[in-house]
């Protein structure tokens, strides 16, 4: 009996068996040990990334074209990467997912083709593009192909940087050359036990050095999130984790050529924010939490804190004013007394870089004391990595306004986006005292002849340290000098920033004509 000829009916039907064989995997089981690990599929992932129903995969049908070492046996659809985009509140977004049931999440040829179509649908679209990694890195049995495949996707990741936002988010291992893409990207999002990142593993280490260490203690969230400052943020699972990536992404433009979404405020613009005036200690060296100060003039109290582990002497976070998003750079005295450090000048800097190339204009909040002093810092290079935040800060042409709420001493008060470095504008509350030190330090040093030939030292000592403050540290001088544009009153702190912004909106700057400056590193 001759076989019946096929309909386009049955065609889909087939068609519609192999997808969900591609979806469902080669191998019930690995789903099961996937789940069993606590971890999620690739499918799984992008269905709570994305809005319910709107994924749109990308080559599902793909298959590898290697041979050798039993790979021509195995061909799986997909090759071990989920790609396609969707909506996250309704704005598209790109995503790929590697998929650890098949090869490992392995990267070879095919599966690298399929990352760079996805980026490159990316950056033409101009939208942002999510990475959901658990892979094992190059797949050995492919070669140098593989390692060709990566060369791909850090090509685009630095291409697309400051053009679309990238997002890393690791779900699993990332070891070797595949941890140097996350590192291209703007954030990376990590889950405590399940995901680590090194270059070189705990075995290699051992081998090399004698140490001895899990992949958790030398890679794990909380190590990069809180010591290596490589991780932006960690989740205790993927639910937690990807719902955090939603809301990063409600906050950011989609392009570099686009503001980020406005949303409707209730929040009045003109609220007056009176606890301030209990928040925040008139004395100079009392420790208070800047988090709250921010959450008093913010819209409904609500922020995004960036790197909320790590560098934690200063605060980076992604706000919104009157329904405007708008980043802050904040001192926090409640931590090293809000001194300025290799790391915070690091951490600092990289987010205002971010926030310059993405149009989201810069609130500073000042209260610091000066760089941290020591050995260290010199030796480790306080000098051109602390110069990272000052070269920012200067290259920036968004929308900058400083406002000093304390102390801001020396040439931290500079870095920290002064009037004279290209702050649009420049405030402060009449509790600030802006100089080149305390007062305490600077009547040591400039009347310290006088003070040790005194018959009572401390007296005289005292002395000259009211006349410092009082001539040179008062609340009005810099503003005298016109270095300060207002003192204003700290409750209408809101008020001030919300009709700056609004003023500065529309503010149009251009730099000089070039390839590309040259930062400090």
């Amino acid at each position: 009996m001759a076989p019946a000829e096929a309909t386009l009916r049955s065609r889909t039907d087939e068609l519609t068996a192999i997808k969900e064989s591609a979806r469902n995997g080669p191998d019930p089981a690995a789903t099961e040990r996937q789940h069993a690990k606590g971890k999620l599929t690739a499918h799984e992932r992008i269905a709570l990334l994305l809005d319910k129903g709107s994924f749109n995969e990308v080559e599902p049908l793909r298959r590898h074209r290697a041979s050798g070492f039993g790979l021509e046996h195995r061909k799986p659809y997909s090759d071990g990467v989920v790609t396609g985009w969707g909506t996250v509140h309704g704005r598209t977004v790109f995503v790929y997912a590697h998929d650890f049931r098949i090869f490992g999440g392995a990267l070879g040829e095919a599966h690298a083709q399929k990352i760079h179509k996805i980026m490159d649908l990316a950056e033409a679209a101009g939208a942002p593009v999510v990475s959901l990694n658990d892979g094992a890195g190059a797949r050995i049995q492919e070669g140098v192909t593989a390692l060709a495949g990566y060369g791909g996707i850090f090509q685009r990741n630095t291409r697309a940087s400051g053009v679309i936002p990238q997002i890393s988010v690791m779900l699993g291992p990332c070891a070797g050359g595949a941890a140097y893409s996350p590192a291209l990207t703007d954030f990376v999002f990590m889950v405590r036990e399940t995901s680590q990142m090194f270059i070189t593993g705990p075995d290699v280490v051992k081998t090399v050095t004698g140490e001895e260490i899990t992949q958790n203690g030398l890679g794990g969230a909380d190590v990069h999130a809180g010591v290596s400052g490589v991780s932006h943020f960690a989740y205790d699972d993927e639910e937690h984790c990807l719902e955090d990536v939603r809301y990063l992404l409600s906050l950011l433009p989609a392009n570099n050529r686009e503001l980020a979404p406005v949303e409707p405020c209730a929040d009045p613009a003109d609220r007056l924010c009176d606890a301030l005036l209990d928040i925040v200690p008139a004395g100079s060296g009392q420790a208070y939490d800047i988090r709250k100060v921010i959450e008093e003039i913010v819209d409904d109290g609500e922020y995004f804190e960036i790197h909320p582990a790590w560098a934690t002497n200063i605060v980076c976070a992604l706000t919104r004013f009157d329904g405007h998003v708008v980043g802050i750079v904040a001192n926090q005295p409640a931590s090293m007394a809000g001194v300025l450090d290799i790391e915070a000048s690091e951490k600092g800097a990289r987010f205002v870089q971010f926030c310059d190339a993405f149009n989201i204009p810069l609130v500073t909040l000042v209260d610091v004391p000066g760089f941290l002093p020591g050995v260290d810092q010199e030796h480790n290079g306080i000098i051109r990595r602390g110069a990272k935040l000052l070269y920012a800060y200067c290259n920036a042409t968004v929308p900058r306004i400083s406002l000093v709420l304390r102390k801001a001493y020396g040439g931290a008060y500079i870095v920290m986006d002064s009037r004279s470095i290209g702050a649009d504008l420049a405030l402060a509350w009449p509790t600030n005292e802006i100089a080149v030190m305390g007062a305490e330090g600077a009547a040591n040093v400039v009347f310290r002849r006088e003070i040790n030939a005194a018959d009572d030292p401390q007296a005289v000592r005292e002395q000259r340290i009211a006349e410092y403050k009082s001539e040179l540290m008062h609340p009005y001088y810099a503003a005298e000098r016109g270095l300060i544009d207002d003192v204003i009153d700290p409750r209408e702190t809101r008020a001030v920033l919300i009709r700056s912004l609004a003023m500065l909106r529309d503010k149009h700057a251009d730099l000089p004509t070039r390839k590309h400056g040259n930062p400090p590193q």
